[in-house]
């Protein structure tokens, strides 16, 4: 990939794992601890709105997480986009590992990644030179990322907390 390449911009998505209720009260391993009813509705609520305002990434990669990846995949199924898993989404990633996943996934220039805190609060407040930012479970970011991803480039686009989503009057 060239430079010239890289300079392009990159829309990057973080979206943090829907609700997945209490760690406390999860006996199994916590890779396997699902989403809760609230976080299943969620995801259904982002996928529905991303959906109708027609938004297409180019991917979606997934911590493999069982609660990552489910909410991957019911945004997914609601725009039409499949599901790439990485187990470097599942903890302790970095900036330059972003660049790697993104390389292996043939360059998206818009890409959803799903993963978990405390990383995705930390690359998006470091990204967008921006301390304490905080990503709610089921929150969704967008950071517009110009050259690589290491470089620190990005402006903060938007963050849209799960609640904003609220279910539709019926």
């Amino acid at each position: 990939m060239s430079h010239s390449d890289r300079a392009r911009l990159l829309q990057l998505h973080l979206l943090r794992h829907a609700d997945a209720g209490d760690p406390e009260g999860w006996a199994g391993d916590d890779a396997a601890r699902p989403l809760s009813e609230k976080g299943e509705l969620q995801a259904e609520r982002l996928g529905a709105f991303l959906a109708e305002i027609g938004f297409r990434p180019d991917a979606i990669i997934s911590s493999p997480k069982v609660r990552a990846r489910r909410t991957a995949e019911i945004v997914g199924q609601a725009i039409g986009v499949g599901v790439r898993l990485d187990e470097r989404l599942a903890e302790g990633f970095d900036p330059a590992a972003v660049d790697t996943m993104l390389a292996e996934a043939d360059d998206p220039r818009r890409v959803i990644l799903v993963g978990h805190d405390p990383d995705f609060s930390q690359i998006l407040s470091w990204l967008s030179d921006a301390q304490g930012l905080t990503m709610k479970k089921g929150g969704f970011a967008r950071v517009d990322v110009r050259g690589p991803v290491a470089d620190g480039r990005g402006t903060l686009r938007w963050l849209v907390p799960p609640d904003l989503l609220k279910p539709a009057a019926g």
